[in-house]
C-alpha cells in the first residue's frame, strides 16, 4: 500500500465541474481506498492504495458526477522529492506556486519574456514549474497564459496548499 497525493485540474471554477469534496471522498472510501483526505474545494485528494489509482478515480468521477477532470497522481515520495526541489522555500507560502505537469514542459521562451513580470521569477525542475509570485498571481499575465508558455497542461496550487498536502500525506 502506498499514499498518493491526486491533484484534480479545473474542478469547482467559474460553476464548472462542480465536484463537492464530502460527496468525492465518500465515494472514494466506498471504492475501497484507505485513509482518504480532501483538503479546500480545488481538487487535493491525499489516500493510500495499493496501486496508481488514477484511472479508478477518473471512472468514479465521470460515473458518479459526469464528468472527467485532469488527474495527476504523484505517490508520497514523487510529491516529497516535488517539495525538496522548491527553489523558493525562504518566501512565504502564498506567493511560491508550483504548476505540477504530466507530461515534461517545453518552456516558450519567447512568450514567457513577454509575459512575466519584473517581480517574477521561475525555475523549472523536471516537471514542476516553480513560480515566485511576489505581488501575487490575481493579475499575472504569466498565470493567465501558463499552459501556452509551458505547451502542457499543468495545474497549480500555492505552497500553502503543497505544505498541507504534505501534511495529509504524512498522516496517512
Amino acid at each position: 500500500m502506498k499514499t498518493y497525493i491526486i491533484l484534480l485540474r479545473g474542478v469547482n471554477v467559474g460553476g464548472k465541474n462542480l465536484l463537492p469534496m464530502k460527496a468525492l471522498k465518500t465515494v472514494l472510501a466506498g471504492a475501497g481506498f484507505e485513509q482518504v483526505k480532501t483538503y479546500i474545494q480545488s481538487g487535493n485528494i491525499a489516500l493510500v492504495s495499493d496501486s496508481n489509482p488514477e484511472t479508478e478515480i477518473a471512472t468514479l468521477i465521470q460515473t458518479e458526477f459526469g464528468f472527467t477532470p485532469e488527474i495527476l497522481v504523484l505517490d508520497n515520495q514523487e510529491f516529497t522529492t516535488c517539495v525538496a526541489n522548491n527553489p523558493y522555500q525562504a518566501f512565504e507560502g502564498k506567493s511560491v506556486h508550483f504548476y505540477f505537469c504530466k507530461t515534461q514542459p517545453q518552456i516558450n521562451a519567447e512568450k514567457m519574456a513577454a509575459l512575466i513580470s519584473a517581480t517574477e521569477s521561475y525555475q523549472l525542475v523536471d516537471k514542476v514549474f516553480y513560480l515566485h509570485a511576489p505581488d501575487g498571481i490575481g493579475r499575472s499575465k504569466l498565470v493567465a497564459n501558463i499552459e501556452a508558455c509551458l505547451g502542457v497542461p499543468a495545474t497549480g496550487r500555492n505552497l500553502n496548499t503543497v505544505n498541507k498536502l504534505t501534511d495529509m500525506a504524512s498522516n496517512a
